[in-house]
């Protein structure tokens, strides 16, 4: 039954009170439409080049391609290709009993074979930027994240532990040789040579949390390229709580990418990475949240849109998933008497939006319902997913999150 909010409120706010037109999913529901997710994973799984000659002992790579409007030639860039097969390979073994069944087991082979293969094939995913679009760093973040959760998990073939090691390695000092002068990473930068470029907190977020958990697991690296990194999330974070979409905060405006409506996606992933470093306290990552799922309709009125960024907030249909991964994420970094009915309330937003096909998708495209789907598996499985580990703070949060502010 609806139970409907109290008082006099705006439309859209009552709006988003009515979820539900009958009973919420149970558990049995959500772990149902898990199988049957993971299970239309396992089916999407492809291969985008011809296969060469292998021998039967060697293992047939398949990905899992990101399809979004940016081409490279015409073509998915490879980043894509890398970053969407990383993300669905871990949605795999984020989630329980892959390791008795076949058909996934053979699919998580598959996959892993492709980022041994091509997370790092140059020129296209090596060092360096190509003209002002590039998105092979989103690549390597993504895989970097997804080969260290293989290690946790134990989910890494005994025969394939030390060209792990290496393309972790490997990964890690692309990551830092491909790092903005000054700090953090973006995949839109300057034609220019000799031009600076900003900053992306979108990328920059999970690009730290990713190098923290490669510093948890002993890789040996200047780590003081996560502190970079966080500085330019600090320089970004505006006084309302949002986060600038290119970190320049010497032109601030507050408005449209930097209204709270237009943040709300980034909001979580940028404050959970700076509080595992002690940069961020537990109302800022509350007030990240609660800003998600209080402005969560103008992501839906993105999702599954042409464009990208589109007035008044400048919405990119692309945000949807990874705002609500990173809001499950961020619930880790709140009390636990906390997480259960923030999670359910990102739960609900998520099987409101599942397709008829059983499936989720943000994009025009079909294809993208494996990178949807899969996001939508991590937000589920997030309790279980550890973040990083919380380091003790090097620098002092500068004032107080809003919702502190609010409350004084």
């Amino acid at each position: 039954m609806r139970i409907p909010c109290l008082g006099v409120v705006p439309v859209t706010l009552l709006l988003s009170c009515f979820i539900w037109a009958g009973d919420s999913p149970t558990d049995s529901d959500w772990n149902q439409a898990m199988g049957q997710a993971i299970s239309a994973l396992v089916e999407k799984q492809e291969s985008m080049e011809p296969e060469g000659k292998r021998s039967k002992k060697e293992i047939v790579t398949r990905e899992w391609p990101y399809e979004g409007v940016y081409r490279e030639r015409g073509q998915i860039p490879p980043g894509y290709r890398v970053g969407g097969t990383a993300i669905v390979l871990r949605s795999l073994v984020e989630s329980p009993g892959w390791k008795k069944d076949p058909a996934r087991l053979q699919s998580i082979a598959r996959g892993f074979q492709f980022l041994l293969e091509q997370s790092l094939l140059a020129p296209r995913m090596g060092t360096g930027f190509s003209g002002g679009y590039d998105v092979r760093d989103w690549g390597h973040i993504e895989a970097l994240e997804t080969l260290l959760r293989m290690k946790e998990l134990g989910a890494i073939p005994a025969k394939a532990k030390k060209p792990t090691q290496s393309l972790c390695e490997n990964l890690i000092d692309t990551l830092i040789k491909n790092e903005i002068p000054g700090g953090g990473w973006n995949y839109s930068r300057s034609r220019r040579a000799n031009r600076p470029s900003n900053a992306s907190p979108f990328m920059t977020a999970p690009a730290v949390m990713a190098l923290m958990r490669a510093r948890d697991q002993g890789f040996k690296f200047d780590t003081a390229v996560i502190d970079r990194g966080l500085d330019t999330l600090e320089a970004a974070r505006l006084e309302s709580g949002a986060f600038q979409y290119s970190t320049n905060p010497d032109r601030v405006t507050g408005e449209g990418f930097e209204a709270v409506q237009g943040a709300c996606a980034r909001m979580a992933a940028c404050e959970t990475a700076l509080w595992l470093a002690g940069r961020a306290d537990e109302d800022r990552v509350r007030s990240s949240v609660n800003a998600f799922l209080e402005h969560w309709e103008w992501l839906e009125k993105r999702r599954s849109q042409t464009g990208t960024h589109v007035a008044p907030y400048f919405i990119a249909p692309y945000y949807f998933f990874y705002a609500h991964t990173h809001a499950a994420r961020a619930l880790q970094a709140l009390p636990e008497q906390e997480r259960t009915a923030l999670r359910d309330r990102i739960l609900a937003r998520l099987w409101q939006v599942r397709g008829e096909d059983g499936l989720w998708n943000d994009r025009v495209f079909p294809r993208s319902s494996a990178f949807g789907t899969a996001m939508t598996i991590l937000a589920f499985r997030a309790p279980e997913s550890p973040l990083p580990k919380k380091s003790a703070p090097k620098k002092q949060v500068k004032e107080q999150s809003p919702q502190r502010k609010a409350d004084l």
